[in-house]
């Protein structure tokens, strides 16, 4: 039992949290695409991606692992994008900070989802039961070319509103 829950239905809550959190990632990420700041969504992000890495570790004990290292690293970045964004209000290079810390975060998040998805989704697991397979290598590699190709784009107006 997990906070009163048996492990099938905590781990569908922490399912739901992490879709949450990687959604308004998403979200977030394309308004600033389009030259929208969507507080609201951000926060969303925010509190999601904080829950997921939390209850990740609420999981019964194994070795430490992947996983385990995703959340500790996930939960540093957040606390430096948290001070960049509420404890210094984004002044000056820390807009950048909180963009660069915020989407690595996210990428965190989007890799574990990948996996996941091969692992539990049948009709993946039946491409890739292994999960080295190329199909999992390519998608790995979509999903990174498109967080780059983001924060590029991200920090591009950033970058030149420091140089001005």
């Amino acid at each position: 039992m997990l906070l009163g829950l048996s492990l099938a239905a905590f781990t569908a809550l922490h399912t739901g949290i992490s879709l949450i959190g990687i959604a308004a990632g998403v979200i977030f990420f394309a308004g600033l695409l389009g030259g929208r700041w969507l507080g609201g969504v951000n926060t969303l992000f925010l509190v999601f991606t904080i829950l997921t890495s939390v209850t990740g570790f609420m999981f019964p004990p194994k070795p430490i692992g992947p996983p385990f290292l995703f959340g500790v690293v996930s939960l540093l970045l957040l606390a430096v994008a948290l001070y960049a964004l509420y404890g210094r209000k984004l002044g000056g290079r820390l807009r950048a900070v909180y963009l660069l810390t915020a989407l690595a975060a996210q990428y965190l998040n989007m890799v574990v989802l990948v996996v996941q998805s091969y692992q539990k989704i049948p009709p993946l697991q039946a491409i890739a039961p292994t999960g080295a397979e190329p199909a999992v290598l390519a998608t790995q590699a979509v999903v990174l070319l498109a967080v780059l190709f983001t924060g590029w784009r991200v920090l591009r107006p950033a970058r030149a509103a420091l140089e001005h």
